[in-house]
């Protein structure tokens, strides 16, 4: 009941926000009227969407009120094969290219004499010359020569917040926390503002310019609902990435919270994100 209200109370607050930008619009076109055609027909987009909210998903068997999903990762066992990249762009139809992700690695290095580690991820222009294509992925071999002090790799995914930032601008609902945690997009709502890409601190988001609409991790979410685990939890050779619902105290997931200190990114941020690390250090936000 509380979480009904919460929703329908974010949802009000998305309405408000939405009367707010029909009135900002309409004072900008008095000083800019070329620019505001495009804005006003955002904004007329969005007020029509808004109009209905996404449905809660019809899953047969599955009832989210009796779950609550969250996510680990163990930063110590990472080995950057980035199997699980590749695992997730197949699984949800990502564009296979070096700059759209819903997961994504980064290595951190520090090498002796220096105070601030060196990060890179897949994306960076030497370890795609690395692997040959923007469709392939994998970490140069950069610091074969190095003294290296300390490294490690660290997997990234949206961070299913409590508080989700993304979810407070959408001014559709298209963004929306469901019952058990987890932050999902309906494309059928999403009028393609961005503002979510923009809200997100931990730059989990994108826009997905063929389909003019924004994207992330859902953690799988049509698989996890049949009792399948999300793909990259399942194709990750070392056990570095574990979920399960915390419901459940015996789940893999409430285990690994229960017996390791863990710790959040951007914790000062106020979204309490719902992925848990061990492994890692303070250069990593």
């Amino acid at each position: 009941m509380e979480d009904r209200e919460e929703l329908e109370g974010q949802q009000r607050g998305r309405r408000e926000f939405l009367s707010c930008l029909g009135s900002a619009l309409a004072c900008s076109a008095a000083a800019a009227a070329a620019g505001t055609v495009a804005s006003g027909t955002v904004a007329a987009t969005a007020e029509a969407a808004v109009t209905e909210v996404p449905p809660n998903p019809a899953i047969p068997g599955y009832d989210w009120t009796q779950h609550q999903w969250a996510f680990g990762v163990d930063a110590n066992k990472c080995i950057g094969c980035l199997r699980c990249v590749e695992a997730c762009k197949k699984e949800n139809n990502v564009p296979l290219d070096a700059h759209h992700f819903r997961t994504w690695v980064e290595r951190y290095v520090t090498l002796e004499g220096e105070e601030t580690a060196r990060i890179d991820s897949q994306a960076d222009p030497v370890n795609i010359a690395a692997s040959g294509s923007e469709s392939e992925y994998r970490f140069a071999d950069r610091y074969r020569d190095a003294k290296v002090e300390l490294a490690f790799f660290v997997p990234k995914l949206c961070n299913h917040c409590t508080h989700p930032a993304c979810v407070q601008v959408c001014p559709t609902g298209a963004t929306y926390k469901t019952e058990d945690g987890v932050v999902v997009i309906d494309h059928t709502y999403c009028i393609g503002c961005q503002y979510c890409v923009q809200a997100c601190p931990y730059g989990a988001r994108y826009f997905d310019e063929e389909k003019g609409v924004s994207d992330k991790c859902t953690w799988c979410y049509h698989r996890i609902t049949k009792g399948l685990q999300p793909a990259c939890v399942e194709v990750c050779p070392v056990g570095a990435r574990i979920f399960g619902d915390r419901n459940d105290k015996q789940s893999a997931i409430s285990q690994f919270i229960q017996n390791n200190r863990v710790s959040v990114l951007k914790p000062e941020t106020g979204n309490a994100p719902n992925v848990f690390y061990i492994g890692i250090n303070k250069d990593v936000s």
